[in-house]
């Protein structure tokens, strides 16, 4: 290993150039029994996160230093990446630690030991120890006197027992090329391109994953969410099924945004520490969502790791300062997953279905005046055959306003492996809904190389609302095709959000649902059936005592016959109004987005026209075959 030539590390200026920079360093992993995304995801996070993590360490180091404060370490020599990880040189110049080695001396040291040796001291000493960080080895209970950065250390580590790289030479390559990767080489117009880079690669490994749909959400569908629902800082904000940490990262980006380069300290402590909470059940996909929040600078996450719908925690030490309900819940819950009993019977309204499941966790862990934005699939929208189904939803309608439904395409999800069509729900906690405003995105076509885009929901990248020269034609062309249109400004879903409700907010993609006047028809049309069947059962209650007295009088059996039969008649019309009020009822609770302005185009041609068009065509398909025959005649 050269001593003496260490690269300078470029300036990276733009999302495109690291995302370059990593794909090589990809390509390395590939060629390095790390061939899928779903190995060198995971191998690529923990190095990458020691990295970054002894970079801010640095940075802590000297911010305490300048101030004369004391600086407690998560990390000791020589477990730290300066120590074992980063490139070795004797100049002079070349960077050193706290104790005044140079940095990589033992990295070096192992280099000089020996092939294999650096993979014995990571294998035996640094992962054990960083594993140690949190739980007491000997108890197997977590450690009290651990920080919180070592427990977020060390949980991080936890799904990584071996370096998987197959050669050193292929490992210093590798920790060469990240040691490159430093935010002080970022240029600063790009402040969060590394975490974009990273949500790139989580990409890939949701593209591998066969249920997508509930292990990675579209980025743009959350930045779309993010913007709807505006979290201020000062506010917790929770997502219950939180995967790679998606939700919490993209709203630290909105609120991060909105502070500004001139933050107070606190404001930025109170931001990275006590603001973001979830919950997560996947053992591979927990470490990797701390990993990614730590990237996009959120010091401390606070994961819970464990069954959400179950509470059996399997680590929760993290999780201990979070409140109990949370004033912003952004999610995208599982949708065809199928949960057990045990799960179950934690709820009022019991299903197999998560996605159900999901809503009245988070109907309970909403704060009063908090608002939630969930992803949710079609069929829990318009399902009114299962009792919890309409339970659940009657529960949220009854307890929330759900001010708004966004329709989605089809194919949004297929990106992530999964092609359910889905929509966006919004609702806050404390007063029933009244009216539900519609909009309708469903008609856009979408697909793994024509995604859905910020663009199409016309939000800029800040979330103000687009200009119409900077939509999307395949979302505009229709309408602007239309000449009653002309001039007029593109009713997009982030220029009518704030009108929702109102008469402006309606368009030819847009509608509200008066759900209360829904609700009070069904009522009128349940009542007369209602009263109706509690006249009948009164009438059969004497008819059951008349029974009664009939047998008592030993009367003859064609009596007693014809009495039993009348009865079972009446209980049988009592259901059937039962059942039917019940229908008119559930029917309430059908929430399908069917947009009553769609522009439907339909043939009005006579068949004798239609008959007469396809003649016309099969002529001319007919002549263009004779001059085809006669040219190629002509050649011979």
């Amino acid at each position: 290993m050269p001593r003496n030539t260490i690269k300078s590390p470029k300036t990276i200026a733009s999302t495109q150039s690291l995302s370059a920079f990593v794909k090589s360093i990809c390509d390395v992993m590939r060629r390095s029994n790390c061939a899928s995304a779903l190995q060198y995801v995971p191998e690529l996070t923990w190095i990458l996160f020691l990295r970054i993590l002894d970079a801010q360490e640095v940075r802590a180091r000297e911010r305490a230093e300048a101030v004369g404060a004391n600086f407690s370490p998560a990390l000791r020599s020589s477990y730290r990446w300066q120590d074992w990880a980063a490139p070795y040189s004797d100049k002079p110049e070349h960077p050193q630690t706290p104790e005044g080695k140079p940095c990589g001396w033992k990295r070096q040291e192992l280099f000089a030991a020996g092939d294999g040796k650096l993979f014995e001291f990571i294998n035996q000493e640094l992962l054990p120890h960083l594993h140690s960080l949190d739980i007491d080895t000997l108890t197997g209970l977590p450690n009290p006197a651990a920080s919180r950065k070592q427990r977020i250390m060390g949980r991080t580590m936890t799904a990584v027992d071996k370096v998987r790289v197959d050669s050193e030479a292929n490992l210093r390559d590798i920790l060469d090329k990240v040691h490159q990767i430093h935010i002080d080489h970022v240029d600063d117009r790009h402040f969060f391109t590394l975490s974009q880079v990273y949500e790139d690669l989580l990409l890939k490994m949701g593209e591998k994953n066969s249920d997508g749909g509930q292990f990675f959400t579209p980025r743009e569908v959350i930045r779309a969410m993010v913007h709807t629902v505006n979290p201020q800082l000062g506010q917790t904000v929770y997502d219950p099924c939180c995967g790679t940490g998606g939700f919490l990262a993209i709203a630290y980006e909105h609120i991060a945004r909105q502070l500004g380069p001139s933050a107070t300290s606190t404001d930025i402590d109170t931001l990275k520490h006590d603001t973001f909470f979830g919950r997560e059940k996947e053992n591979l996909v927990f470490p990797i969502a701390l990993a990614n929040l730590v990237l996009h600078g959120i010091d401390q996450p606070n994961l819970w790791h464990g069954n959400a719908l179950t509470r059996r925690a399997t680590y929760a030490a993290l999780f201990d300062q979070a409140p109990k309900t949370f004033d912003v819940i952004l999610t995208n819950p599982p949708f065809g997953g199928k949960e057990g009993r045990d799960a179950q019977k934690n709820f009022a309204y019991e299903t197999s279905a998560t996605q159900v499941l999901f809503v009245q966790d988070i109907l309970s862990e909403l704060a009063p005046e908090g608002t939630c934005a969930i992803v949710l699939d079609e069929g829990l929208l318009f399902r009114t055959n299962e009792s919890a189904f309409v339970e659940t939803k009657r529960k949220l309608v009854d307890e929330c306003d759900l001010w708004a439904i966004l329709s989605l395409p089809g194919g949004v999800f297929s990106t992530a492996g999964a092609g359910v069509k889905t929509n966006l729900l919004f609702f806050t906690k404390g007063r029933k809904t009244g009216k539900i405003w519609y909009y309708d995105l469903s008609s856009v076509k979408v697909g793994k190389k024509t995604p859905l885009t910020l663009a199409h929901f016309g939000f800029d990248a800040d979330g103000a609302v687009l200009a119409d020269a900077h939509l999307p034609a395949i979302l505009t062309a229709d309408w602007q095709a239309d000449e009653a249109n002309a001039g007029k400004p593109f009713p997009s879903y982030a220029r009518l959000l704030q009108a929702r409700g109102k008469p402006e907010g309606d368009s030819r993609y847009s509608w509200t649902v008066d759900f209360a006047a829904r609700r009070a028809k069904a009522r009128a049309e349940m009542q007369p059936r209602l009263d109706e069947a509690a006249q009948i059962k009164a009438a059969v209650v004497d008819l059951k005592e008349q029974l009664k007295r009939l047998k008592k009088d030993k009367a003859s059996d064609a009596d007693l016959s014809a009495l039993t039969t009348r009865i079972l008649e009446q209980d049988k019309a009592v259901r059937e109004l039962e059942t039917t009020a019940a229908d008119i009822d559930a029917a309430v609770f059908d929430l399908k987005a069917v947009n009553p302005t769609a522009v439907v185009e339909t043939d009005t041609r006579a068949p004798q026209q239609i008959i007469g068009h396809i003649e016309a065509q099969g002529r001319i398909v007919s002549e263009a075959l004779a001059r085809l025959a006669a040219l190629l005649a002509a050649g011979d």
